[in-house]
Parts: structure tokens; sequence; C-alpha cells
């Protein structure tokens, strides 16, 4: 399996448009770029071959795939979610193991309460839904741990639905072409989300595939900090680039650090854990960060987030719930 494919010499942005910008209308009388043609050919020749795109990966892959997806690159998630689909290939597998399992199996992919959540959805689609994932946008978003971005992500990719998925590529995508920024605001908003339902192909197996093609724009091509304007298939309607590429202006862009916060201590110690096959006691948990006030308090969050349970004795485990 290929993780990802070179982009092909034939195309160029010259190629996919080699007219002005085709727009259309909005309610307010102005005018919006059409973009998904030129995107979705271009996706066509560049996707990455990745394994929760073929057929065989069902709506549960589509789904494992984007809890596993959020915060973390392709490179890192490839190989938990081969090993993740052959252990648990249906939601009802994974329910019948303790969340812990999850928890464990979820590696050092980060953020780990997300192995809870994709647990906890697997229990409610194997309830609720005869352990088939559901199809109805309103029914996923009814599961725990999914929100719109990964209800919206599931009905379009899985099933075809037309649905806006704003994840953080396709945002900065619409951020330059439409709106000239170069970066999104940090948190969603409800201009964003009516701005990208206005963008969606009135056709619902095209606005699926601009879903994916525009997702995969903005991983490839219109990155964050390298953005190669110069094989976008859009370049010639994207407002950011035709005005020169202005810089980024008002609140500061959020960074993550990592080296010495408390994250990198529950990373330390939930990795002593998932290694464990019995409960660990204390003294083995505190031989892994030296500062015990920082150590306690990770500790306790990992508690309080049912991540790991204090038992008698001052041992401690996986959730076995």
């Amino acid at each position: 399996m290929t993780a990802t494919t070179e982009f092909k010499p034939e195309f160029t942005p010259e190629s996919a448009s080699e007219t002005a910008p085709v727009t259309v209308p909005d309610q307010h009388g102005g005018a919006l770029p059409v973009l998904h043609p030129d995107v979705n050919l271009w996706f066509e020749g560049n996707a990455r071959d990745l394994p929760w795109r073929r057929p065989e990966a069902g709506p549960w892959g589509v789904m494992v795939s984007e809890f596993m997806l959020q915060q973390t690159p392709v490179s890192r998630v490839l190989p938990v979610y081969e090993q993740w689909l052959a252990r648990w290939p249906r939601p009802a597998d994974l329910a019948a193991e303790p969340s812990g399992e999850a928890v464990r199996a979820w590696g050092r992919l980060g953020y780990p309460r997300r192995a809870l959540r994709l647990h906890g959805a697997a229990t409610a689609i194997t309830e609720r839904h005869g352990g088939d994932v559901p199809s109805e946008h309103s029914q996923l978003l009814s599961l725990p741990g999914i929100g719109e971005y990964t209800a919206a992500a599931v009905a379009s990719f899985a099933y075809g639905q037309r649905h806006a998925v704003l994840d953080t590529n396709v945002r900065r995508v619409i951020a330059r072409a439409v709106t000239g920024v170069e970066y999104p605001p940090n948190a969603t908003t409800a201009a964003e989300r009516k701005l990208a339902r206005a963008l969606l192909p009135d056709d619902t197996a095209t606005a699926a595939r601009w879903a994916a093609s525009s997702m995969e724009l903005g991983a490839l091509v219109c990155t964050a900090k390298s953005p190669e304007c110069g094989r976008c298939p859009i370049a010639a309607k994207c407002t950011w680039l035709q005005a020169g590429k202005p810089p980024h202006v008002g609140p500061a862009r959020r960074t993550q650090t990592y080296a010495g916060t408390d994250r990198q201590v529950r990373g330390r110690l939930l990795a002593v854990l998932r290694e464990a096959v019995t409960p660990v006691p204390q003294r083995s948990l505190d031989a892994v960060w030296h500062e015990p006030v920082q150590r306690a308090r990770a500790l306790d969050g990992l508690v309080a987030d049912g991540l790991v349970e204090p038992l008698a004795g001052g041992v401690y485990r996986l959730p076995q719930s």
C-alpha cells in the first residue's frame, strides 16, 4: 500500500481552467467562485491512496480514520489504523472489549480520550443500530463523542451525502480562495459554516467529492506554512493569491507545545500502563517524571478523564468498563 501518490506532471493550474473565474450569485447579490470543478478534477489524479478511501473500508473504517486523524498526521495514523481494523473490523468487536483495550491499542497517537470516545460510539452503534454505522447525519450526531465535523465527514465520505465538511484544511482553502485571508479564525465560526454551505455543489455525488478534494488540496498544496500556489488548480481564482498573499493579521495563531507539559507527563504515565499486563504500583509511575506536583496533577487528570482506574493498595490500571 502506498500512502501517497506523486503529482502527475501533466496537471497544471492553467490546464484546469483557461478562463476567468466562474461565479454564482450569493443571497446578498455578490458572487462566489465556483471552485469544485477544478479541485475535483485535480483530486482524480492526485489523491493519496489511503486505506479509509477504499471501498472495503466501509463506514466503520471511515469513522475510525476520522477519530484518529484529528490533530494527528496521516503517517502516524496508518499503522495504528490498520492494526485497529484487523483487531476490530466491526463496531461490535470493539464494544465487546473493555474501553482500556481501546486506550492500549491507541498507542502514541496522542489525545487518548479519542480512544474512549470511539469505544463509546462503537458501543452505542452496537446497542442502537444493530452494529452498523448509521447513515443519517442526525443519528451520527447523536452518538457519544461525535460532533458536527465527524458526523458530516462520515455521512459524506462513507455514504456519499451532501454536507459541508469543515476541517482545518478545508477552512484554510476557503479562507484563502474566497475571503482572501491567509488563515481562518482559531475556532470555526457561523459565518464559515454558512459560506461552506454556499460553496457546496448542488449535485450530491459532486458535493461528496468536493468534501474530499478540498480537504486533500489543503493537506497537500494549500498547506499552512508553505503553500505551493504554482501547483494549485484554483490559483487563478484565489483571492488571497491575487491580492499578493497578504500576511495574517489579528489574534496570533495557536501553537501547540509538548515538551515539559502535562500532556507529555500524561503520555509517559499511559505508556507504562499500556505496556503492563497487571495493575501498576505507584512507584512505577513515579519513576517516569521527576517533578512530583506535575506528575500527580497529570495522573489525577487521567483518572478524572476515565483513562486510568485507581485500585485499592495504591495501584492503577487501564479502565475495564
